[in-house]
């Protein structure tokens, strides 16, 4: 019985321990690794920097993609002509969790159909889930009175809240938003949540008190002291969250997205929090990215801009390169694949 032997191109820097450990999976995998033909990392688990290659070494990592049956991460110099560069690719993983969309605009489903596409979904979650955490604690304990007044060195005592019987609605308890769920339990939070099948799902599975289908949206939203945004977008999901929605959250809300821009209604948000219906929000994700300069947010006091890291840890290639290697040893098994994306759903 002949053995099958494939050509796996990194097309993003990766620590050179973690080069290591791919290689070690199988004798049958040539790796390739050319960390002078892909982005110099800005900072740690950076897969979306830029790169200028000179001709001589644009012809070379051309030659490389020609030859990759495996892609470790999108090429993001290529990701227009990936399909005509790399013909022989059989499965592409990705840094990230959400590239449903990506996939669809580029039509890789239609130009690439030999090829499967996995994500990255499940690393992230307990970063991400740390970023609510903080938030919320932020928000109940007055961080922002506190950095305030150190600023202008005045000593007034005050008091804040605290997180215990308040009530979190998450939107889209995946894994993501699981572990959302379960920090915000061990905070002594009642947690709500929505999830596109409900059908036979014990809620306590997913550390939630009760479990909403996505028709039932305004009653998690009258409830949702916190309201946490994790669902990607989708056909279904774009701008779920508009003016009418956010008017239904209670006075003094605080809403955390950490989904996608696309499905909160940006503009609608600003004027509720103009308005002083809601408390507070804190975005990890927007519309346009990099958040333009001219952008209200900027200048709300009441309101926590991260520029899309909140997911970001310098842990994050460790886990990445796990689930990487669990899914070559699959691939070369002939067994399904962890996290491979559906083109309908997409994700």
């Amino acid at each position: 019985m002949t053995t099958q032997h494939y050509t796996l191109l990194l097309a993003s820097y990766l620590e050179p321990e973690h080069v290591e450990r791919i290689r070690q999976v199988s004798p049958n995998i040539e790796v390739i690794y050319r960390p002078d033909l892909v982005a110099k990392p800005r900072y740690a688990a950076d897969h979306h920097n830029s790169i200028n290659r000179t001709p001589e070494q644009e012809a070379e990592w051309q030659t490389l993609l020609a030859r990759a049956d495996i892609l470790f991460d999108f090429d993001t110099s290529h990701r227009n002509d990936l399909p005509e560069l790399a013909p022989r690719l059989r499965w592409v993983q990705s840094a990230n969790a959400g590239i449903g969309q990506m996939v669809r605009q580029l039509s890789y489903d239609t130009r690439m159909p030999q090829t499967i596409f996995t994500t990255s979904s499940g690393i992230h979650a307990k970063p991400l889930a740390e970023f609510c955490a903080l938030v919320m604690l932020m928000f109940v304990r007055g961080l922002f009175q506190i950095q305030e007044q150190q600023q202008r060195r005045h000593w007034q005592r005050y008091s804040g809240t605290d997180l215990t019987d308040r009530t979190v609605g998450i939107l889209g308890v995946g894994r993501i938003g699981r572990e959302v769920a379960r920090t915000a339990k061990a905070l002594g939070m009642r947690v709500i949540g929505t999830k596109r099948t409900v059908e036979g799902v014990d809620p306590a599975s997913l550390y939630l008190d009760t479990l909403y289908a996505p028709t039932e949206l305004p009653e998690v939203l009258r409830r949702s002291e916190f309201l946490v945004i994790v669902t990607p977008h989708t056909n279904h999901t774009e701008r779920l969250i508009g003016a009418e929605q956010l008017a239904l959250l209670p006075h003094g809300a605080v809403l955390i997205n950490i989904g996608r821009g696309a499905v909160l209604d940006e503009q609608a948000l600003i004027a509720a929090l103009q308005s002083g219906h809601l408390g507070g929000a804190a975005l990890d994700v927007f519309d346009v990215e990099p958040l333009p300069a001219e952008n209200p947010l900027w200048a709300l006091p009441n309101v926590l801009i991260c520029p899309h890291s909140g997911s970001t840890t310098d842990r994050e290639n460790t886990r990445l390169t796990d689930l990487f290697c669990e899914n070559l040893r699959r691939f070369l098994a002939g067994e399904t694949l962890l996290n491979v994306l559906d083109h309908e759903q997409l994700y």
